[in-house]
């Protein structure tokens, strides 16, 4: 017999939390220069109880073909990617509405 999720009470093959979770996040994306003036995407207010952020970041950055990391809940890719972004996560299932980009 499978497991039951506790949050929908749906079986784990048919839970519905993360896709549930997704259409609710309000992210930001924006730029900022770190040292030696280069530039870093961040993407911020991805809630991480929720969404597993380094999955999620290892996709970012396998698809937009840069180097990153998670640090204090935020993901932080090397590089000018906001378009990517924004672009990958509408096609991932995340809201647009729900998305600022800066």
């Amino acid at each position: 017999m499978s497991e039951i999720c506790s949050v929908c009470g749906l079986p784990k093959e048919l839970c519905v939390c993360e896709e549930i979770a997704m259409e609710e996040q309000h992210i930001q994306i924006y730029t900022t220069r770190r040292r030696f003036g280069k530039l870093m995407t961040i993407i911020d207010g991805i809630n991480r109880k929720d969404i597993d952020l380094k999955d999620l970041s290892s996709q970012l950055k396998t698809k937009c073909a840069c180097g990153g990391t998670v640090k204090d809940g935020r993901i932080e890719l090397q590089g000018d990617q906001k378009r990517r972004v924004l672009d990958i996560l509408v096609k991932t299932g995340y809201s647009e509405d729900m998305i600022d980009v800066r």
